[in-house]
């Protein structure tokens, strides 16, 4: 591209009228005064009554003026598109090789994205992360020599190729459950397609994932290490090998506690956005610096970057700038880090009270950890100050848990091993169908209600299955109800 090629606009700041928007959804995000104490998921700022489609949506109560307005920007950085230099319909800095062209079509509605379809394509939210045997410099995996550690299933149109495709079909399997009720399973099989840069054997270790739900992540990031930790020692005396990934963290250049992620392979919300970034939309940032090219794809090497033209400032030399910038990056964590968590619904409901002490018959709460305490202010980042000193009910522990043969992918990531999988928080999962009109649950969508999850649950969980699969029917809804309820 030469020097004199137009730039494009950037994405126009923020108005004086969205940032007062911003801080008038904040103020009824929260809406304590309308939610029953005993409903609050995580403190009365930070808890939401909305419990339609914009459930995962809202921002917590708290927002000052100045992160009102990040959070409003990162919510527009959240939806805009990316885009191919010089396009002035977007950002620049999409691809060479890509999934997905913006955020919020992977995680619409800061969503879940549903399974793929039988026979279909993984699209939308549906990836494939792929790695060889051995590590990469810092222990994490060791990416594929020609596709790298993600299957790109977009290219830049007429100029870079897409990687393959991934095509999906399932296996079936059939469960009894006490009192004879048969509950049909699928299990997915990945089957690659149109691959351009040879085959991926059996040598590679691949893992289908689909994009999770997004609320609550600053109070995740906020829970101390030391409690995490505590928590696993407690587990260890119970029989359950609860462990913490210990992952790279980029920005800080150090090893750290692992929170984020299927297999809790990122340290950070930040971190966790920039390599989305970088592995689902191809867009640098200064914690990622390289383009998704491997050495032999040479139409995906050939292809000039933003970043090393200039950023979004143009191409006027060699000096690298972010294709995502610094500002844009961190009102994007701001604006995931304080979205507001839906309140609890039904409390009333026998039905659901029963279920929720089946939930600790069945051990379901030993690694579901239903109620966990942020850390103190002095010992949290600026832009989650407001998370501090708060007990949260997110129903989970963080951990990595051995989960059997069924669901594991066979593929190690960090300290985690490929059958090893990070307890996923459960709140707001009952309102999954409401924000994305599906229900599927686990790390490739497999499971298509809470009753199939469960069911899925294997070796250190293989006790808690086995309760519920022999509990009366009316006992399993009970525990479900509840479960939907969080």
């Amino acid at each position: 591209m030469n020097a004199g090629a137009t730039v494009p606009p950037r994405v126009p700041a923020l108005t004086a009228k969205a940032a007062l928007a911003a801080v008038a959804v904040a103020l009824l995000a929260g809406a304590a005064s309308i939610i029953r104490p005993d409903a609050l998921t995580a403190g009365p700022a930070w808890t939401s009554a909305e419990h339609g489609k914009a459930a995962y949506s809202l921002p917590i109560a708290e927002l000052k003026k100045k992160q009102a307005t990040g959070f409003a920007a990162g919510r527009e950085a959240f939806h805009e598109a990316w885009v191919v230099a010089p396009d002035p319909s977007g950002v620049w800095g999409l691809g060479p090789t890509f999934n997905e062209d913006r955020c919020s079509h992977c995680h619409e509605a800061n969503g879940r994205s549903p399974a793929v379809a039988e026979g279909g394509e993984a699209t939308r939210g549906p990836l494939v992360r792929l790695s060889v045997t051995g590590t990469d410099e810092h222990g994490g995996p060791s990416p594929h020599p020609n596709y790298g550690d993600q299957l790109q299933n977009r290219g830049i149109e007429d100029r870079v190729p897409p990687e393959g495709k991934v095509l999906v079909t399932y296996s079936p399997r059939e469960v009894e459950l006490a009192g004879g009720e048969i509950v049909s399973l699928r299990k997915p099989q990945i089957i690659f397609n149109d691959l351009q840069f040879g085959d991926i054997d059996e040598r590679t270790m691949t893992s289908l994932r689909v994009a999770p739900q997004l609320v609550g992540l600053g109070l995740l990031e906020a829970v101390p290490d030391e409690t995490l930790l505590a928590i696993a020692e407690r587990q260890a005396e119970q029989g359950v090998s609860g462990r913490p990934n210990t992952v790279w963290d980029v920005e800080n250049e150090r090893r750290a506690m692992g929170r984020f992620g299927w297999k809790a392979n990122q340290p950070s919300v930040r971190q966790q956005v920039a390599a989305a970034f970088i592995g689902d939309i191809g867009a640098t940032t200064y914690m990622f610096q390289l383009e998704n090219c491997p050495s032999t794809q040479k139409e995906c090497l050939d292809m000039p970057s933003a970043s090393l033209c200039g950023g979004q400032g143009g191409c006027r030399g060699n000096t690298f700038r972010p294709e995502v910038n610094p500002s844009r990056l961190t009102n994007i964590s701001l604006y995931l880090r304080t979205l507001a968590v839906p309140a609890r619904r039904n409390m009333d409901d026998p039905a659901v009270r029963k279920g929720e002490q089946l939930f600790t018959q069945a051990q379901c709460s030993t690694c579901h950890i239903p109620e966990l305490r942020t850390a103190p202010a002095g010992s949290l980042p600026h832009d989650i100050v407001a998370a501090a000193d708060i007990t949260i009910h997110a129903y989970t522990d963080m951990l990595l848990h051995d989960m059997g043969p069924d669901l594991a992918d066979g593929r190690p990531d960090f300290e985690a091993t490929g059958s090893e999988w990070r307890t996923p928080p459960l709140w707001g999962i009952g309102l999954l169908a409401t924000v994305n009109g599906h229900s599927d649950l686990l790390h490739d969508g497999r499971a298509r209600n809470v009753t199939e999850a469960i069911l899925w649950h294997g070796g250190e969980a293989h006790a808690a299955r086995e309760l519920f699969r022999n509990m009366t029917a009316e006992d399993r809804a009970a525990l479900v109800k509840f479960v939907d309820s969080i």
